[in-house]
């Protein structure tokens, strides 16, 4: 199917005529918005690009909810695009990093962090910090060689790690190489360290309690530490009691929080943490009014529960239970979220988006729009 034909066949589906204009003016964005953003999805394939997979999700409504469904798509919808996040993933470095290891440095020789950079001292306290400084992938989604390249020069290639899962020989080659750097002592270890994953919405994939035990990312890199230092002593490459930096490219407001509170739940209650003190930040905290509610979007809300297939929740059933949760009608942990990925959607978002069911037990069978590579089950 050509792009024409599928913008025809939209107006078809949508009863627009040109009596009124709408069949020009939804063309206009229709193709704009295509070329500038949804085209990029990395599941579409040449010939089925967003217009004509929209041509196919908005024909399986019902046609009295057929132009609820497309105005949240034209509204409501956040597209964070390759360019966007690759503006994220740039930013990170100057605009998160650079300002944190200004004031330490301003606190280690008693001067304002703006006049770090006033003088040879101050520029090499600074070098010597950034070097200290380990920076580590939570996921493919880290974008590990987006931010290799925009920080050529000023990162070392032996101080960025594309995954968690680091094995001792890493941590050796990480300790040799930092000790090998020009103006570091004997010794030296990294007192800094930043996980970086592309995108949080409910938090609870990086920390949380289950039935007493603490489970997420951030235990699984923890039992990791916990391992290396027994077997390396001496030579592990971090500090006592580093300081942790939790940073997310882009981060609902909920998801903010949700980790704020467990980490505090985490000083109180967790002894085995390897971690001193910890920071969350984000490139991108969306708005608090960005999930769906029935104030703002009941009637998208109604679609929702009408063409939802509880097939979606036995799929994740564990990870919904673990979660308190006995539905997924407003996606993983009741987000709500209206948002999709460049490489991918969320499951937090509304199912509607980007689930694929068949219709078991009488529910109305449905496509996605974006389709999602479902890491569970």
């Amino acid at each position: 199917m050509n792009n024409r034909m599928a913008l025809s066949l939209i107006a078809e589906i949508m009863g627009w005529t040109d009596d009124r204009g709408d069949a020009t003016r939804e063309y206009a964005w229709l193709k704009l918005m295509s070329a500038v953003k949804y085209d990029s999805y990395s599941d579409f394939r040449a010939g089925i690009r967003f217009i004509e997979s929209l041509a196919t999700w908005l024909k399986q409504f019902d046609p009295a909810d057929r132009n609820v469904a497309y105005q949240f798509i034209r509204s409501r919808l956040v597209y964070i695009s390759v360019a966007e996040m690759q503006c994220l993933v740039e930013a990170f470095v100057p605009e998160i990093v650079t300002p944190n290891l200004r004031t330490l440095v301003g606190l280690d020789l008693n001067i304002r962090p703006y006049e770090v950079w006033s003088s040879s001292e101050g520029a090499t306290a600074f070098r010597k910090r950034l070097r200290k400084t380990l920076f580590i992938g939570m996921s493919d989604g880290s974008r590990i060689d987006i931010l290799r390249r925009a920080n050529s020069g000023r990162l070392s290639t032996e101080q960025v790690v594309p995954m968690m899962n680091i094995d001792v020989d890493k941590w050796e080659d990480l300790s040799k190489n930092l000790a090998d750097e020009v103006g570091m002592m004997p010794g030296e270890k990294f007192d800094n360290v930043y996980l970086i994953d592309d995108f949080t919405a409910s938090g609870t994939t990086f920390i949380r309690q289950v039935d007493g035990k603490w489970k997420g990312k951030l235990k699984k890199f923890n039992d990791i530490i916990e391992r290396a230092k027994a077997e390396l002593k001496a030579k592990f490459p971090l500090s006592e009691r580093f300081s942790l930096h939790i940073h997310h490219y882009v981060s609902s407001t909920q998801a903010r929080q949700a980790l704020l509170d467990r980490l505090r739940d985490a000083e109180r209650d967790w002894p085995q943490k390897t971690y001193g003190t910890c920071t969350v930040s984000e490139g991108l905290l969306l708005p608090e009014s960005l999930p769906l509610s029935q104030a703002s979007d009941p009637e998208m809300l109604a679609l929702g529960t009408k063409y939802y297939d509880h097939e979606l929740f036995n799929r994740l059933e564990k990870h919904c239970r673990e979660n308190g949760q006995t539905s997924m009608e407003l996606g993983y942990a009741n987000c709500a979220l209206p948002i999709v990925l460049e490489h991918n959607s969320p499951n937090n978002s509304i199912p509607l988006l980007w689930a694929d069911t068949h219709g078991k037990n009488g529910a109305h069978p449905m496509r996605s729009l974006f389709h999602r590579r479902d890491r569970h089950g």
